[in-house]
């Protein structure tokens, strides 16, 4: 029998789509080795046990979520920007929930690597808000309220938390438009703060 060939790529791939499939917590070596048709201890070349593999599904989600943002934000600027930022977001978050369960795991992993990562994240948010009058405090501040929303907002969709009989797309919309109403505010009092370091 031919020996398969795997590669670091190809495994972080499978392991997301098996947590996509049922969920990052049932994620394991076995499972996964099983899957690519190969012995567990074949993954150890490439990953450090299942500890870094869900690390490196964490870094796969949010690379794939940086560009399908970017990807968003072709050709619109501005808040028009800003709408289809959040709209790929939780398009994203809520097609790929056993991904997106992992990239919440962030904060678990302070290294170069997912520090990186969050400043590209950011980054996207900053660049929009550039052409706005808005000081870079409060961007600062508009960075931990869209992440607080459309995390938790993604977060309790995919639980199945919401339980009133409006349609949930609705509400998402709905709280968009609130969310850019109170930029508009506050590029309206074009309020001037200090220049904190950036954070996600």
């Amino acid at each position: 029998m031919p020996r398969i060939k795997i590669d670091k790529d190809t495994i972080i791939m499978e392991a997301a789509h098996m947590a996509n499939e049922t969920g990052i917590e049932k994620l394991s070596l076995k499972t996964l080795a099983a899957r690519l048709g190969v012995k567990s201890p074949s993954l150890y070349n490439h990953v450090d046990g299942l500890d870094d593999l869900k690390r490196q599904v964490m870094l796969y989600g949010w690379k794939e979520m940086e560009d399908r943002m970017i990807q968003a934000v072709i050709g619109v600027t501005g808040y028009d920007a800003v709408r289809a930022m959040c709209h790929a977001f939780h398009k994203y978050a809520t097609e790929n929930q056993g991904v997106f369960s992992a990239m919440l795991w962030f904060n678990q992993f302070e290294d170069e690597q997912t520090l990186e990562t969050a400043s590209r994240m950011t980054s996207i948010f900053f660049k929009i808000t550039d052409s706005l009058n808005i000081s870079q405090e409060n961007c600062c501040h508009l960075v931990r309220m869209f992440r607080g929303f459309l995390e938790g907002f993604a977060l309790l969709e995919n639980h199945h938390a919401f339980g009133n009989a409006q349609p949930i797309e609705e509400s998402f919309h709905l709280t968009v438009d609130i969310l850019i109403e109170g930029m508009k505010k506050l590029e309206e009092k074009g309020q001037h703060g200090g220049a904190p370091e950036r954070e996600s």
